[in-house]
């Protein structure tokens, strides 16, 4: 869920002694502008950040938020976004949004300070939380990723409300990065691919000749040798790694470094053939089956792709699979 820098947002504001609510889409129906988790922080003298409704509603939640930093009362409103509006902001069709409003403090029912501040600390130290609160008295609670509840939100991405207890949970999931091993002609298709599905890349090759900014502008180039690289990226369960090279000098260290870490993804690109050797070296190397099955290789859907760009598109396919399906 994009929340960018949201919640970060709203507690300066507060820190800074401007005021700040929090406003989160937390239920749509029909095709409304933003889904479940979207937020919207307003500071005491009107100034926003982020979304609820691609600009719809906007200013009536803030006019709402205001009146809510006055009277320290968070609220439950409604919208509906007629046909209309939703083509002025550039969408198909129109939808109806329900979004909470909470100021932020110390009294009464407002959103405590230290609470979003744990949120905040949480997402800079790359950990998933949750947020959980009843709209019926708002009462409120923070989740982690082993909570059974929660733990299928975590996996989608996907903010909401429980159809049985009515609690609304808002994921924060930490950014999700794709580490790419080798400056190969796949990885100049794959790595913008992955920039546009939402994640940070980092490309890594010793080889500073292939591995070049001139190849890959706008890149985070890591030059180290890829199983030290790893150990510094230190993948988490929101990292994908995807080998490249052909090399085992480059490619092995990479795959063993990876199996070792949570990542939630391993693909490797080479034939069937290449893949069973990589597989007799792998066991030599003392890595276990349960390990060597978590290996997606060759890499990508079986799509019949050819082209650099085509393989790419598989991978990516594949990777968002893994993660979305388990």
């Amino acid at each position: 869920m994009d929340h960018d820098l949201i919640p970060e947002t709203a507690l300066d504001w507060h820190r800074a002694g401007r005021g700040a609510a929090l406003a989160t889409v937390i239920q749509t129906w029909g095709s409304a502008p933003r889904q479940p988790g979207a937020q919207l922080a307003i500071a005491g003298d009107g100034q926003m950040a982020g979304s609820v409704s691609g600009g719809c509603v906007e200013g009536a939640v803030v006019a709402e938020a205001l009146d809510a930093l006055q009277d320290g009362r968070p609220r439950l409103l409604t919208y509906g976004v007629s046909d209309a509006d939703a083509f002025s902001v550039g969408l198909a069709c129109g939808g109806t949004i329900r979004v909470l409003v909470e100021p932020l403090g110390e009294e009464g029912a407002r959103l405590p300070e230290a609470m979003l501040a744990r949120i905040t600390a949480a997402r800079a130290a790359r950990k998933p939380v949750a947020y959980g609160i009843q709209p019926d008295g708002w009462a409120r609670r923070l989740i982690g990723p082993e909570d059974p509840a929660a733990a299928a939100r975590f996996r989608a991405d996907r903010s909401g409300t429980e159809e049985e207890s009515g609690e609304f949970i808002a994921v924060f999931n930490p950014p999700l990065r794709l580490l790419v091993v080798g400056a190969v002609h796949i990885a100049q298709a794959l790595l913008p691919m992955a920039r546009l599905a939402g994640y940070d890349p980092v490309l890594i090759d010793p080889r500073e000749a292939f591995g070049s900014p001139a190849r890959f502008p706008g890149t985070t180039i890591v030059h180290d040798w890829p199983d030290e690289a790893l150990a510094t990226q230190a993948p988490d369960a929101r990292t994908a790694v995807v080998t490249l090279t052909h090399d085992p000098k480059l490619d092995d260290p990479a795959i063993i470094a990876a199996l070792g870490s949570p990542a939630f993804y391993l693909g490797c690109l080479g034939s069937t053939r290449t893949h069973a050797k990589r597989l007799d070296r792998l066991r030599a190397a003392g890595v276990d089956e349960a390990a060597l099955a978590r290996i997606h290789a060759p890499v990508g859907l079986a799509i019949g792709a050819r082209s650099p760009a085509e393989i790419a598109v598989s991978v990516m396919a594949q990777i968002t699979q893994t993660l979305r399906q388990g």
